[in-house]
């Protein structure tokens, strides 16, 4: 039925909360997609007469979530953190330490379900990388 939303328990419309893309922004774009190609493998795309380069995280499986790439809109923006899944934590924050990143947050467990870290990229636009591990677990403590 057109116009027809559901609704929660509370009487708020119910509205899709999948991502459908992201944007990384930067004042080098052609060398953040340099760095993203190199460190995630992901295929990048510049498109024709713009600025802007499409991100194509699987482009055999166009419903994943893909991207873009291009310049800072304005000098300082807000945003979400994204959440890369990664094989080898330790691996993925030595090679983006060897390519100009640097950690903000380092390595930290999620008990039972992750290891975590957040990155700043070249430009200083934050990402987080997430390796699943159902055995991780914090180290204790120091008495």
């Amino acid at each position: 039925m057109a116009g027809h939303h559901k609704t929660f328990e509370n009487g708020r419309p119910e509205v899709a909360g999948q991502i459908t893309h992201f944007e990384i922004y930067g004042d080098n774009p052609g060398t953040l997609a340099g760095f993203y190609r190199s460190l995630f493998g992901w295929q990048m795309e510049k498109l024709e007469g713009l600025n802007y380069w499409r991100i194509h995280l699987d482009p055999d499986d166009k419903d994943k979530v893909g991207g873009g790439l291009t310049y800072r809109p304005r000098e300082d923006p807000k945003g979400w953190l994204q959440f890369v899944n990664v094989d080898s934590i330790d691996t993925s924050i030595a090679l983006a330490e060897e390519m100009g990143a640097r950690v903000v947050r380092p390595k930290t467990a999620v008990p039972r379900t992750a290891w975590v870290a957040v990155l700043a990229d070249p430009a200083g636009n934050m990402f987080a990388i997430w390796q699943p591990d159902p055995l991780a677990f914090p180290e204790p403590e120091p008495d």
